[in-house]
């Protein structure tokens, strides 16, 4: 086997700031605490506040609108690149690097940033138009997963492994444990082979739908029946305790979209959802567990860089079982034929394959203690993500690193342990320069300081991260400041006191936007867009669940 260490990037889906035990949460992860306790955990860890964006912000070390991918995966304009939906031709991903450098490139999981091909078209993949690059045409060896951003765990929509297209049919197939198996038959292959690798698992749990196996649901069913309220203390105060959050910081008031605990109309049903949340998120970490056995089994844990993080923040979403959201993506049966009961209704129980539901506002409000908003929110709530960092040949010792960090870090990060070049030109094409900073000086000093300021934009909210401050905005709002430090979870607006930072810094982040190509002509047509696929808001919400 090469000296060189093998690169494992683990990717969470929709997985909340709290969510993992080592990062204050009830839900059993020993696997990730495992790599936690003995590495590092970045307690300022940012995304892009949504998957596809985050994604090709982690797999280019861009900016999503350098990499195409400026909203999501369709195209919101013909002329602006930074929206085409797909990634952009003067970016490249790790694995396209890193299979230059010598290392054998894997990948199973959910990819996410090409448009989806209508399955009408299923008889043509593959195809040669643009808009649809598949893992093997940017980088990847080997691919097992599917190609859009979410689906049924039991039987996911563009499901592929490397150019062929799949059918799901099998009665006891789980989509996150095919993750595992593939994921863990391919890094088996290389270790066997004496080849480094690169793999990247890239889970679609725990985002919905809430599908989990029974006796994983089981272990769970009582841990909830005290409601949202509760776990967000108790998760609060486990967080102080771990160092993960200043004791200074308030826990944020219940989100004004939530309500109370006691005035739930279904409590059972409600700690349901919450408890197959949880099996999915303990699913995963089996399938991590099992990952480790296999480096240990051939003596390459040590040597293996291992860096788990999540996309974005816990997702409020929605699904009305009479809203607008039943794209062609989502299956309209189950493996054996039977009809899907889509929509979160109270007197279905989720979990099964024949349902189709979310957690919903109050639960990814816990799943993001203790901080504001959700995934789509570039408030803390929606961009705060847990990174751990594991490798015992290159971190001396365990402890938590502070400075503010983000996903564009990955990219030079993972270069910097391998020792490979990042181009200026591949496939004929000029290649953007990275925007990260590699995170390898904090691996042997935790108190190391990045450099440079960070900066967020999706879907019109705006945000920018310098040093201990932090300027804020949802969609046609004024701008927040907030002293991040003292204050992060975002408790005191201190614009009006200081509006000569609010201007400088939003000065900043409007020649940041302008660099990267985010462009505000396309607002209408955006919000257009956003309110025919609206994940069911509203007077659904409050009939079904609130008295």
């Amino acid at each position: 086997m090469s000296s060189r260490p093998n690169i494992v990037v683990i990717l969470a889906d929709d997985l909340g700031f709290s969510d993992l035990g080592c990062y204050g949460s009830e839900i059993s992860t020993p696997a990730i605490d495992s790599l936690a306790r003995d590495g590092l955990r970045f307690s300022q860890m940012y995304n892009s506040a949504r998957c596809c964006p985050s994604r090709a912000a982690l797999l280019t070390g861009l900016h999503p609108h350098q990499a195409g991918i400026g909203h999501m995966t369709y195209t919101m304009s013909d002329t602006n690149p930074a929206y085409q939906g797909y990634l952009t031709d003067s970016s490249v991903t790790i694995a396209e690097v890193l299979r230059a450098g010598g290392y054998r490139t894997l990948m199973s999981g959910k990819w996410h940033v090409a448009r989806q091909r209508d399955m009408a078209e299923r008889d043509s993949w593959p195809d040669e138009r643009p808009g649809f690059p598949l893992p093997r045409e940017r980088g990847f060896d080997d691919f097992f997963g599917t190609i859009g951003g979410a689906g049924s765990y039991y039987k996911p929509t563009y499901l592929m492994r490397n150019e062929e297209l799949l059918d799901q049919t099998e009665p006891d197939w789980y989509y996150t444990d095919q993750i595992t198996d593939h994921g863990v038959r391919m890094a088996t292959e290389a270790m066997d082979d004496g080849m480094p690798f690169f793999l990247y698992l890239s889970y679609t749990a725990p985002h919905w739908p809430l599908h989990a196996h029974p006796e994983d649901i089981a272990r769970y069913e009582n841990h909830y029946r005290g409601g949202w309220d509760s776990i967000r203390t108790a998760r609060h105060e486990e967080l102080k305790a771990r160092g993960l959050v200043d004791p200074r910081w308030p826990i944020s008031p219940r989100d004004p979209t939530a309500f109370p605990w006691e005035e739930s109309t279904y409590p059972e049903w409600e700690a349901y959802r919450m408890a197959i949340y949880a099996a999915q998120v303990d699913r995963m970490d089996q399938g991590v567990a099992r990952l480790l056995q296999a480096l240990r089994e051939r003596d390459q844990l040590d040597n293996t860089v291992i860096i788990f993080l999540s996309d974005n923040g816990g997702a409020a979403e929605f699904l009305a079982e009479d809203g607008p959201l039943r794209p062609g993506w989502i299956a309209d049966t189950t493996p054996d034929g039977r009809p899907m009961h889509y929509g979160n209704t109270p007197d279905i129980l989720p979990g099964g394959p024949e349902t189709f539901q979310s957690y919903d506002i109050c639960w990814a409000n816990a799943s993001n203690t203790p901080f504001r908003r959700f995934k789509g929110w570039v408030h803390e709530g929606g961009i705060s993500t847990p990174l751990i960092i594991h490798w015992p040949a290159g971190i001396p010792a365990p402890g938590v690193v502070r400075t503010p960090a983000h996903l564009v870090d990955i990219m030079p990060t993972c270069l910097e342990v391998a020792g490979a070049a990042y181009p200026a030109r591949h496939r004929g094409n000029d290649i953007t320069p990275f925007e990260g900073h590699s995170l390898v000086p904090a691996f042997h000093d935790p108190g190391w300081e990045r450099p440079g300021s960070l900066f967020f934009e999706h879907e019109g909210y705006r945000a920018i991260r310098q040093g201990p401050w932090k300027l804020v905005s949802g969609d046609e709002e004024c701008w927040e400041l907030y002293q991040i430090d003292e204050d992060r979870t975002e408790s005191t607006d201190l614009a009006g006191g200081e509006k000569r930072r609010v201007g400088q810094m939003a000065g900043e982040w409007n020649d940041w936007a302008v660099r990267v190509g985010v462009n505000f002509n396309l607002r209408d047509d955006l919000q257009e867009l956003l309110a025919r696929q609206r994940l069911g808001v509203g007077e659904g919400r409050a009939r079904l669940c609130r008295a």
